[in-house]
Order: structure tokens, then sequence, then C-alpha cells
């Protein structure tokens, strides 16, 4: 759930050579267009006054990073490379377990099992080497999760003061992962710097109807413009009733948009091929770059010059890990399946929870994104929210990754040890500007795809809205557009 602690007084300074505004931050309300082809999908009518009122953050940069107690941005090597060290002894405790699954279950006697009279003997010792390696693969996989999260801190410079000691570590582990790092490395610190930036952030980019190739929906009309289409319009919410002059093609993707097995499938997709995808394609990021942008190619729009000799030794760290699972395929006795069981069913275990821990980062009711005129450093780094992953699992394998994810858009130097405590401060000075959430993350996936559906392209800061329409939050009437911080983008 939600922090609902009210947030101490901060500091508001206007950026040097403006004037602060005072204009309120709300949705333009729009009219119908005659010329214009509305959605068969019918809005959702919603008493403004019932919905969550969102105070927009005033915080300087000073305000936040002063809020952490100054020890908790200290770096130290000796326990980054214990935390490391820790991983790669599960690493090697979890293989070297997985080595015994299939000499112990061909010395089984499957025919004397009580199951035989139901299951064929063979049966039986498929389903149960299939358990056995699913069980490997599902844990070591959280492993390499976090074997990820270690390199990902190398990128941000927090796994040690030295910079090179940080690149040359971090290449390594990323590259073993599949991930070109110099590459993630330069687009994941453009999304730090325009977290919540509807034109600037690098992933998960909220979508406008138009963008999701759907039409508008046609605007509420209110009680006192018309009673009679008013009530209509609350009989009707919700519905998909193909137009005269919409296409079949339209209808049935308007259709498809609420579907619960459609809601399923995008699930499935993001979560096997949305990390493969934004590497090679920009999946989820920009709709503005280029096609063709991608993590492996130096001129693509992401990077600049200084950076082409950095993504090409990405590329040749990737080409190194892919030619030695190539040769351990062709050398082992266990060949190419050997390579499957021990590596790539885990990558993609590891694959799996970094989009569905990067997604909830970012993507939930309570977290608003900016327009540019709206948009501030401080106010981007508190669009995310802090989730409990799955129990300990989270804090023990992922290294608090996802339950600290807000002091470290705060500042991303902090190393995972010592954002625990920064976190704590932080609660303090934020208030209600703080989110977090207990509720279990695949609950919450399931959540955030039905109802994170669409932003409406009006408003300055937008919330995620439900596929009839309705906002999960709007701009309280007393907050203001101040751009407070200096750092505007």
């Amino acid at each position: 759930m939600a922090s609902t602690a009210v947030a101490p007084s901060a500091s508001v300074a206007a950026p040097r050579g403006k004037v602060a505004s005072s204009k309120p931050i709300s949705a333009k309300l729009n009219k119908p267009d005659p010329n214009t082809r509305y959605s068969s999908r019918a809005p959702r009518p919603y008493n403004p006054e019932e919905i969550r009122k969102f105070n927009v953050p005033q915080y300087t940069i000073k305000d936040l990073l002063s809020a952490i107690p100054q020890h908790c941005y200290e770096r130290s090597l000796l326990k980054s490379s214990l935390s490391l060290l820790k991983d790669f002894a599960m690493l090697a405790a979890f293989a070297y377990a997985a080595s015994f699954i299939d000499p112990v279950l061909k010395s089984v006697d499957f025919s004397t099992s009580p199951l035989t009279p139901y299951l064929a003997p063979s049966t039986q010792y498929s389903l149960a080497r299939f358990g056995a390696w699913a069980f490997y693969t599902f844990w070591q996989g959280l492993v390499f999760t976090g074997i990820w999260v270690v390199a990902h801190e190398c990128g941000h410079q927090a796994f040690s003061p030295s910079k090179t000691i940080n690149n040359t570590v971090g290449w390594f582990l990323h590259s073993a992962l599949l991930v070109p790092y110099h590459s993630w490395r330069i687009s994941h610190a453009r999304h730090h710097a325009a977290t919540g930036h509807l034109t600037r952030d690098e992933v998960f980019v909220p979508r406008t109807r138009q963008q999701r190739g759907l039409k508008p929906l046609r605007p509420n009309v209110t009680e006192e413009e018309d009673p009679k289409a008013a009530q209509e319009a609350v009989k009707s919410a919700g519905k998909v009733v193909r137009q005269e002059d919409e296409t079949w093609g339209e209808w049935f993707h308007e259709l498809l948009e609420d579907a619960p097995l459609y809601s399923l499938i995008y699930i499935l997709v993001q979560q096997t091929l949305g990390w493969p995808l934004y590497l090679l394609k920009n999946s989820s990021g920009q709709l503005h770059y280029p096609k063709g942008t991608n993590h492996f190619n130096p001129d693509a729009i992401i990077f600049d010059a200084r950076h082409r000799n950095q993504v090409i030794v990405s590329d040749i760290g990737l080409a190194i890990t892919v030619s030695a699972l190539a040769a351990w395929g062709l050398t082992s006795p266990g060949g190419f399946g050997e390579v499957f069981r021990y590596y790539l069913v885990p990558y993609l275990w590891c694959n799996n929870w970094l989009v569905m821990i990067t997604y909830l980062q970012h993507t939930d009711p309570l977290l608003p994104h900016y327009k540019a005129e709206a948009w501030t450093f401080p106010r981007g780094a508190l669009c995310t929210i802090d989730r409990v992953w799955l129990g300990p699992i989270g804090a023990f394998f992922l290294h608090g990754i996802s339950e600290t994810h807000v002091a470290h858009h705060i500042s991303s130097k902090i190393p995972h040890y010592n954002a625990w405590e920064a976190t704590e401060a932080l609660k303090e000075r934020l208030g209600e500007h703080y989110v977090c959430s207990t509720e279990n993350v695949l609950v919450s996936l399931w959540k955030s795809i039905r109802s994170c559906r669409f932003v409406d392209e009006n408003d300055e800061v937008a919330f995620y809205r439900t596929i009839d329409g309705v906002p999960h939050a709007i701009v309280a009437p007393d907050s203001s557009n101040n751009s407070d911080s200096g750092v505007g983008m």
C-alpha cells in the first residue's frame, strides 16, 4: 500500500532566469469535435471529486540529497566484492547440485513407485526430471538476476570508488549475461536523467490512445449540458459497439484492449521477449526515435561520437560469451542440452525478473508522468515505487533493487547495502510523496497491465487511465507548475 504520511514543507526555488509559475497543473478539457472519428468504446463518466488528488512535489535536488545520511554515499570495494562473492558461491552451489539430478533420477526404480498403476515409469521419470530441473533453473535465475544487479551498480559507479574497476567488473558480468554493458549503461543513464519525462525517458514510456493505434474516446457530457445524454453515458459506460464509420479491424482492436486473454498474452510476450526486443528494436522506448534504433549500433541515436568505442567493446563482450556458449555445447558430453538447462533457462528467468522489476518500478496507478513544461529532476526521481519483492527473495537474492528503488533514483551511486538506510531516511522527508507497495508483485503485474492502459496527451501531469478513460489520480487544484530544481529538460 502507498505511504500516506504528510510530507514536511520543502523549500521551493525558481530556476535561474525564470519566474516560478503559479499555473495549476491539470488536464485541459476537450469538447466533442464533429470532424473527429471517436472510438466505439463508450467512456466511463466520473466525478473528479472522487478521484485521488495528487500534490505535485515541490522539492529541490538539495532537499532530497540532504535527507540521506552522508555515509550512505560511501562506496566500499570490499563490501561490494563480498556481495558478489556470495552470488558466485550460490551460482556454483546450485550448478553443482544440479549435476546430480540426472544421475540420481536414473538410479531410481520408478516401476516400484505407488504411482505406477496410474503413470508409466518412463512418464514418472520425465516428470521428476522436469520438476527437478525447473526447481534448479528458477533459483539459479534469481542468482543470475542478483549478479545482473551488481553489474548494474557497476554501471552507476556504485560498486567502488574506482571507475576502472567498476567498468571492468561490470563489463565481465554483463557480458556473461548477454548484456551490452556500456551500451545499456549509457541508455540507462539517460533513463535516470529523465525518469517520468513523457518525451525523454527511455523505457516503459506511457502511450496515448493514438500511439496505441486507438481512436480517441468521446468526451463525457455533463448533466448540466445534457441530462439525458449524461444518463445514457452512465448506462453504456465501457461498452464497445461497432459504429458505421468504423472498420471491423478498428472495432476488434478496441475490443481486444480489455480482453483478459489479450492481457495474459501481452504479459507472456513482455516477460519472455521484452528485454531482447528493447535491446534490439527499442520496444517500450521513445516512439520518436528512428526506426532501427538499438543497443548494438554505435551510430544509434541513443549514443554520440564519444560512445562509439564503448559500444564496440560491449558488442565484443557479447561475441565472446556467445562463442563460449557455442564451444561449451560443441565440446561437452551433454551437448547443447546441457547449455540449455544450466545457462539458457536461468538466463530467461533472469530476463523475466529484470523486465518485471523495471516495469513495476515505473508503472503503477499511483505514479505520475510529466510533460516537459512540468518536469523537473526531483519530480522525475519520485516517479517510481518501492515494492517488497516476493517476501525475503528480493532482499536476499536481488540486493533490494525493488525495495530501495526510490533512493536509487535520487542518487544512483548509493550502493545497495547502504540503500536500506537511505530509504528509511527518505521516508521521513518525503511523507506522502514516498510510494511503496507490499502487495504480491504477481498481483501487481496483472493489475498494472489491466488498469494502466494509456495517458491523455493533454495532461501536463499525466496519470495512467483505465481502458474507458478514468484517470487513477488528478492533480490537486492548489498544486502549481513550479520549476523548482533548476534542472529541466
